[in-house]
Protein backbone atom coordinates (compact mmCIF):
# COMPACT_ATOMS: atom_id res chain seq x y z
CA UNK A 1 0.00 0.00 0.00
CA UNK A 2 1.14 3.28 -0.75
CA UNK A 3 0.78 6.14 1.50
CA UNK A 4 -0.45 9.36 0.23
CA UNK A 5 2.09 12.04 0.03
CA UNK A 6 0.52 14.03 2.80
CA UNK A 7 1.19 11.41 5.36
CA UNK A 8 -2.38 10.55 6.10
CA UNK A 9 -3.16 6.93 6.69
CA UNK A 10 -4.74 5.19 3.92
CA UNK A 11 -8.05 3.66 4.67
CA UNK A 12 -11.48 4.25 3.71
CA UNK A 13 -12.08 7.44 1.93
CA UNK A 14 -13.73 10.08 3.98
CA UNK A 15 -17.33 10.91 3.33
CA UNK A 16 -17.75 14.15 1.66
CA UNK A 17 -18.95 16.88 4.01
CA UNK A 18 -22.43 18.09 3.30
CA UNK A 19 -22.54 21.37 1.59
CA UNK A 20 -25.08 23.92 2.62
CA UNK A 21 -26.36 25.87 -0.27
CA UNK A 22 -25.68 29.54 0.02
CA UNK A 23 -28.70 31.65 1.09
CA UNK A 24 -29.80 34.29 -1.30
CA UNK A 25 -28.73 37.77 -0.30
CA UNK A 26 -31.02 39.31 2.36
CA UNK A 27 -32.57 35.96 3.37
CA UNK A 28 -32.52 35.01 7.02
CA UNK A 29 -29.92 32.49 8.02
CA UNK A 30 -30.39 29.57 10.34
CA UNK A 31 -29.59 30.33 13.94
CA UNK A 32 -28.41 27.26 15.91
CA UNK A 33 -29.93 28.72 19.14
CA UNK A 34 -33.37 29.27 17.57
CA UNK A 35 -35.38 26.12 16.89
CA UNK A 36 -37.42 27.86 14.20
CA UNK A 37 -36.01 27.17 10.77
CA UNK A 38 -34.85 30.13 8.80
CA UNK A 39 -37.36 31.67 6.44
CA UNK A 40 -40.42 31.16 8.71
CA UNK A 41 -41.66 33.77 11.17
CA UNK A 42 -42.09 32.58 14.74
CA UNK A 43 -45.62 31.32 15.62
CA UNK A 44 -47.86 33.91 17.17
CA UNK A 45 -51.14 32.62 18.58
CA UNK A 46 -54.47 34.36 18.07
CA UNK A 47 -54.51 37.86 19.52
CA UNK A 48 -55.93 37.97 23.02
CA UNK A 49 -59.33 39.74 23.09
CA UNK A 50 -59.07 43.28 24.34
CA UNK A 51 -60.53 43.77 27.75
CA UNK A 52 -63.58 45.96 27.22
CA UNK A 53 -65.44 44.71 30.26
CA UNK A 54 -64.60 47.80 32.32
CA UNK A 55 -65.84 50.07 29.55
CA UNK A 56 -69.06 48.05 29.23
CA UNK A 57 -69.74 48.22 32.98
CA UNK A 58 -69.08 51.98 33.00
CA UNK A 59 -71.47 52.48 30.05
CA UNK A 60 -74.23 50.46 31.75
CA UNK A 61 -73.76 52.37 35.01
CA UNK A 62 -73.94 55.68 33.16
CA UNK A 63 -77.13 54.61 31.37
CA UNK A 64 -78.76 53.61 34.67
CA UNK A 65 -77.81 56.94 36.26
CA UNK A 66 -79.23 58.86 33.29
CA UNK A 67 -82.50 56.90 33.41
CA UNK A 68 -82.84 57.59 37.14
CA UNK A 69 -82.07 61.30 36.70
CA UNK A 70 -84.52 61.71 33.83
CA UNK A 71 -87.21 59.72 35.65
CA UNK A 72 -86.71 61.75 38.81
CA UNK A 73 -86.86 65.00 36.86
CA UNK A 74 -90.11 64.02 35.16
CA UNK A 75 -91.65 62.94 38.48
CA UNK A 76 -90.58 66.21 40.11
CA UNK A 77 -92.08 68.17 37.19
CA UNK A 78 -95.47 66.49 37.50
CA UNK A 79 -95.42 66.69 41.30
CA UNK A 80 -94.62 70.39 41.30
CA UNK A 81 -96.97 71.05 38.39
CA UNK A 82 -99.87 69.69 40.42
CA UNK A 83 -98.91 71.69 43.48
CA UNK A 84 -101.33 74.49 44.24
CA UNK A 85 -99.85 77.96 44.28
CA UNK A 86 -101.68 80.48 46.37
CA UNK A 87 -104.12 79.98 49.18
CA UNK A 88 -107.42 79.23 47.46
CA UNK A 89 -110.80 80.44 48.73
CA UNK A 90 -112.01 80.10 52.31
CA UNK A 91 -115.30 78.43 51.34
CA UNK A 92 -116.53 76.44 48.31
CA UNK A 93 -119.14 79.09 47.42
CA UNK A 94 -116.47 81.83 47.55
CA UNK A 95 -114.29 79.88 45.11
CA UNK A 96 -117.20 79.60 42.64
CA UNK A 97 -118.21 83.25 43.03
CA UNK A 98 -114.62 84.47 42.42
CA UNK A 99 -114.30 82.20 39.37
CA UNK A 100 -117.57 83.50 37.87
CA UNK A 101 -116.48 87.10 38.50
CA UNK A 102 -113.14 86.49 36.74
CA UNK A 103 -114.83 84.90 33.70
CA UNK A 104 -118.06 86.90 33.25
CA UNK A 105 -117.35 90.34 34.73
CA UNK A 106 -113.57 90.84 34.55
CA UNK A 107 -113.15 88.56 31.51
CA UNK A 108 -109.62 87.79 32.76
CA UNK A 109 -108.42 84.31 31.77
CA UNK A 110 -105.26 84.56 33.90
CA UNK A 111 -107.26 85.43 37.02
CA UNK A 112 -109.75 82.65 36.31
CA UNK A 113 -106.93 80.12 35.83
CA UNK A 114 -105.46 81.12 39.20
CA UNK A 115 -108.73 79.96 40.84
CA UNK A 116 -108.72 76.51 39.19
CA UNK A 117 -107.10 73.46 40.82
CA UNK A 118 -103.83 72.43 39.18
CA UNK A 119 -105.17 69.01 38.14
CA UNK A 120 -107.83 70.66 35.96
CA UNK A 121 -105.98 73.83 34.99
CA UNK A 122 -106.02 74.15 31.21
CA UNK A 123 -105.10 77.68 30.22
CA UNK A 124 -106.29 77.17 26.63
CA UNK A 125 -109.77 76.03 27.66
CA UNK A 126 -110.11 78.84 30.19
CA UNK A 127 -108.98 81.40 27.61
CA UNK A 128 -111.50 79.92 25.14
CA UNK A 129 -114.33 80.32 27.66
CA UNK A 130 -113.35 83.95 28.31
CA UNK A 131 -113.19 84.53 24.53
CA UNK A 132 -116.69 83.04 24.22
CA UNK A 133 -117.99 85.51 26.79
CA UNK A 134 -116.23 88.33 24.91
CA UNK A 135 -117.98 87.16 21.73
CA UNK A 136 -121.38 87.43 23.47
CA UNK A 137 -120.48 90.91 24.65
CA UNK A 138 -119.56 91.96 21.10
CA UNK A 139 -122.65 90.39 19.53
CA UNK A 140 -125.29 91.86 21.90
CA UNK A 141 -126.27 95.31 23.08
CA UNK A 142 -124.76 96.05 26.48
CA UNK A 143 -124.97 92.50 27.92
CA UNK A 144 -124.82 92.02 31.68
CA UNK A 145 -124.09 88.80 33.52
CA UNK A 146 -125.38 87.91 36.95
CA UNK A 147 -125.77 84.65 38.84
CA UNK A 148 -127.68 83.32 41.77
CA UNK A 149 -125.85 82.95 45.04
CA UNK A 150 -123.80 79.75 44.72
CA UNK A 151 -125.24 76.93 46.84
CA UNK A 152 -123.43 73.87 48.19
CA UNK A 153 -125.42 70.82 47.06
CA UNK A 154 -123.13 68.20 48.54
CA UNK A 155 -119.93 68.34 50.61
CA UNK A 156 -117.81 65.43 51.81
CA UNK A 157 -114.53 66.31 53.48
CA UNK A 158 -112.35 68.03 50.92
CA UNK A 159 -114.83 67.91 48.00
CA UNK A 160 -118.00 69.91 47.37
CA UNK A 161 -120.55 70.30 44.61
CA UNK A 162 -121.79 73.87 44.14
CA UNK A 163 -124.57 75.01 41.80
CA UNK A 164 -125.71 78.37 40.46
CA UNK A 165 -127.64 79.86 37.53
CA UNK A 166 -125.91 82.41 35.29
CA UNK A 167 -128.20 84.89 33.53
CA UNK A 168 -127.26 87.18 30.66
CA UNK A 169 -129.52 90.15 29.94
CA UNK A 170 -129.09 92.70 27.17
CA UNK A 171 -130.22 96.31 26.70
CA UNK A 172 -132.83 95.16 24.19
CA UNK A 173 -134.28 92.82 26.84
CA UNK A 174 -132.95 89.52 25.61
CA UNK A 175 -132.38 87.02 28.43
CA UNK A 176 -130.42 83.76 28.48
CA UNK A 177 -130.00 81.42 31.49
CA UNK A 178 -127.49 78.67 32.07
CA UNK A 179 -127.45 76.24 35.02
CA UNK A 180 -123.90 75.48 36.16
CA UNK A 181 -122.61 72.88 38.57
CA UNK A 182 -119.07 73.13 39.96
CA UNK A 183 -116.89 70.54 41.63
CA UNK A 184 -114.68 72.30 44.16
CA UNK A 185 -111.82 70.68 46.10
CA UNK A 186 -109.90 71.74 49.17
CA UNK A 187 -106.11 71.61 49.21
CA UNK A 188 -104.49 74.84 50.42
CA UNK A 189 -107.96 76.37 50.21
CA UNK A 190 -110.97 75.76 47.95
CA UNK A 191 -110.34 75.49 44.20
CA UNK A 192 -112.71 75.07 41.24
CA UNK A 193 -111.91 71.76 39.53
CA UNK A 194 -114.79 71.07 37.19
CA UNK A 195 -117.65 72.98 35.61
CA UNK A 196 -120.63 71.14 34.15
Amino acid sequence: MTQPPSGEPVGQPEAPSPTVPAAPPGAPTADPTNPVPAGYPPYQGPAAPKKKRGLLIAAIALAVVLVLCVGGGVAAFFTLRNAETGTGAKEPVVAVDEFLTAVYKDRDATKAASLVCSAARDDDRIAAKVAEVEKYVGAHQNPRFRWTKPKVDNQTGDRATVSTKVTMTTADEKVADQELRFTVVQKTGWWVCEVA
